[in-house]
C-alpha cells in the first residue's frame, strides 16, 4: 500500500494500492504514526481485491475509495471510522454483506449504490444521515433495519431495491427523501416505530413510495393507509 503523510505530518493517509493485490489490511499505525484516512480513489478499480480489513486507527473512508472493486467479497470496517465517503463502495457487485460500526455518523451519497449482491446490511447506532442514492439499485437486498439515530433518509436511497420486502423506520426520522423507495416492487411491509401522528408529521419527498406494493404503514398505535 502507498502511504502519504498528512499536511501536518501527524498521521498517514492510504493513497494507492497495487492493482494485482488480492487482500488489503490497513494497519493501525505506520512508521510509528497512526493511519487515519483512506484517501479518495485509493483502491478504485482494484479488480483483484477480494478482502479488506480496515484498522481501528482509520477515521474516514474517502470518496470512491473502493468503487468498482468487482471481486471484493469481504469488508471489515474498524471501529473508529466516522464517515463513509460518496461512492465509497459503489459498483462492488460481489460484496454480499456489510456491517457499519456504531462510530460511523454519515453514509455518503451512492456509498453502496449498485452493490448487486448485497443481501445483508447492518447499520450502526451512530448513523444520523443516509445520503442520496446510498443503497440505490441494491437489487438483492431483502430487508433493512434503520437505527434510532437516523433523522433523515436522502433522495433515491433505496430506489430499485427490487428484492426489498420489509423496512423498519425509527421514530427519530423527520424526513424521507424524494423517490426514497421508488420501484421497490417487492416491498410489502413498512413498519414505523412511532405513532400515526408522528408518521403523518414526517416530511415525505415526491414519489417516495412510487411503485411500492405496500398499502399501509404499521405504526405503534395502528395503521396509516398509503
Amino acid at each position: 500500500l502507498t502511504m502519504e503523510l498528512s499536511a501536518d505530518k501527524s498521521y498517514y493517509i492510504v493513497t494507492d494500492c497495487p492493482k494485482d493485490k488480492t487482500e488489503a489490511v490497513i494497519p493501525d499505525t505506520y512508521n510509528g504514526k497512526p493511519v487515519k484516512e483512506i484517501g479518495n480513489y485509493a483502491f478504485f478499480y482494484c479488480s483483484s481485491l477480494t478482502s479488506v480489513t480496515i484498522g481501528n486507527g482509520v477515521t474516514s473512508i474517502g470518496g470512491r475509495a473502493f468503487a468498482d472493486c468487482d471481486s471484493l467479497t469481504s469488508v471489515t470496517i474498524g471501529n473508529s471510522v466516522t464517515s463513509i465517503g460518496n461512492s465509497a463502495f459503489r459498483n462492488c457487485d460481489r460484496l454480499t454483506s456489510i456491517t457499519i460500526p456504531d462510530s460511523v455518523t454519515s453514509i455518503g451519497s451512492y456509498a453502496f449504490s449498485s452493490c448487486s449482491s448485497l443481501t445483508s446490511v447492518v447499520i450502526g447506532d451512530g448513523v444520523t444521515s443516509i445520503g442520496d442514492y446510498a443503497f440505490h439499485n441494491c437489487d438483492s437486498l431483502t430487508s433493512i433495519d434503520i437505527p434510532d439515530s437516523v433523522t433523515s433518509i436522502g433522495d433515491y436511497v433505496f430506489e430499485y431495491c427490487s428484492s426489498l420486502t420489509s423496512i423498519t423506520i425509527p421514530d427519530s426520522v423527520t424526513s424521507i427523501g424524494d423517490d426514497a423507495f421508488n420501484s421497490c416492487t417487492s416491498l410489502t411491509s413498512i413498519k414505523f416505530n412511532g405513532t400515526k401522528a408522528q408518521w403523518n408529521a414526517i416530511e415525505k419527498g415526491a414519489w417516495w413510495n412510487d411503485d411500492v406494493p405496500a398499502t399501509e404503514v404499521v405504526c405503534t398505535d395502528g395503521t396509516v393507509a398509503l
